[in-house]
């Protein structure tokens, strides 16, 4: 790879890994230092990674960096849980629905959260998505059902409640 196709990856890619990681941590700073250290890593080992993997590769990156930022989290028992501030503003019923995806979303283990963002937000392949988690074809869409099930149940039961 070539310092071009890096600086390619870097103005194609950034916006996508930054996305996923934020939407699966919710967190923005972490996720910008999760996607800052995906690109050295890559520019580190630029001259093994062919240009046509580069995607791939910065997703997987970021995706195992993502996992390992949880981990840790969850072992120094320090993660930061920010409620939202609520009005007494009336929510549109399309925001409100967001917001309700969105907890669902967030109540999903790790790996489920990031095969439903990865196929459902932004539009991998399910060979991709593989290729990104370690998984092979058929795991992701096995482990997407699963996921996607699990989703319809929390937003039923979610409903429930509202009404």
């Amino acid at each position: 790879m070539t310092d071009k196709d890096f600086n390619n990856c870097v103005d194609n890619y950034s916006d996508g890994v930054y996305r996923f990681i934020v939407k699966n941590i919710g967190h923005e700073a972490d996720a910008q230092d999760i996607v800052q250290s995906a690109f050295e890593k890559l520019w580190v080992t630029r001259a093994k990674v062919e240009p046509a993997k580069a995607k791939s590769y910065l997703f997987t990156v970021a995706y195992h960096q993502m996992i390992d930022h949880i981990r840790k989290d969850k072992k120094n028992n320090t993660t930061d849980n920010f409620d939202e501030v609520k009005s007494n503003v009336n929510i549109s019923p399309n925001a409100e629905l967001k917001q309700i995806l969105l907890k669902a979303i967030n109540e999903l283990n790790p790996t489920q959260k990031s095969l439903v963002l990865l196929k459902d937000y932004e539009g991998y392949s399910y060979q991709e998505i593989g290729e990104i988690m370690d998984l092979s074809e058929s795991q992701v869409k096995v482990y997407l059902h699963r996921a996607r099930l699990i989703l319809k149940d929390k937003l039923i039961h979610l409903e429930k409640m509202r009404a």
